[in-house]
């Protein structure tokens, strides 16, 4: 605030709180002098929420004692701090490479948002309702959120996600929807190879590419069971 705006707060505060108002001339100077020493860097009034007539108004409803310069000024920085927290920077529109310039814009739309002249940017997953408007079409077109040539170049590190896949493309029953009683995989997970020793024994834990064929044939008869359901 000026000099001016110091002295016009004073003054409204003096209307609400007489006990403030200072008749000697010097006095008043000097308590002008005083507000504006510690007031500088608060404004008088922002776009965004902020009147310093609000911030006295609610110290005099809330607090018996006279308020002093501090008191606006914790609250103003009460105020900042709450706008930097609700605020998440947008990407700038300077070019990324160039490190200067993309720092200045950061610090520019931060400095706005906490002197009150610019709203908080907020994520847009938290402030709208919905997904974009577009995003379903896109799934339908690609049948998955991992388009087909992604999952092409995926299919050889994961063999069994793999064949699971082109088994529920072909129709053919999804055999990891049951578990396996061979391996003893459990449900969705995929089958062990298991070896059986000459003492009887089973040997063996490497994950198999492709499901035991009893574990297909339960699959089959599950879903047919539920068919005939």
């Amino acid at each position: 605030m000026e000099r001016r705006e110091v002295a016009a707060a004073l003054a409204y505060i003096g209307r609400l709180d007489p006990r403030t108002i200072r008749t000697d001339s010097g006095e008043a100077r000097d308590q002008i002098a005083q507000w504006h020493e510690l007031l500088s860097d608060v404004p008088l009034v922002t776009a965004h929420g902020w009147d310093v007539r609000e911030a006295i108004r609610a110290h005099i409803l809330d607090s018996p004692y006279p308020i002093l310069p501090v008191d606006i000024a914790r609250k103003w920085r009460a105020y900042r701090r709450d706008r930097l927290e609700r605020h998440t920077d947008p990407t700038p529109s300077a070019n990324p490479d160039d490190e200067t310039a993309w720092r200045a814009e950061l610090l520019a739309a931060r400095h706005a948002v906490a002197a009150g002249t610019a709203a908080p940017s907020t994520h847009r997953q938290i402030t709208t309702s919905g997904l974009r408007p577009d995003l379903e079409a896109r799934l339908r077109a690609i049948g998955s959120c991992i388009p087909p040539t992604a999952r092409a170049e995926l299919a050889r590190y994961r063999p069994a996600r793999a064949a699971r896949e082109t088994a529920v493309a072909e129709g053919r029953p999804d055999a990891l929807s049951v578990a396996c009683r061979w391996c003893r995989a459990t449900e969705g997970e995929p089958c062990r190879t298991r070896r059986v020793s000459p003492d009887g024994r089973t040997r063996g834990n490497a994950p198999r590419a492709t499901p035991h064929p009893t574990r297909v044939d339960l699959a089959a008869a599950e879903v047919a069971r539920r068919e005939a359901a």
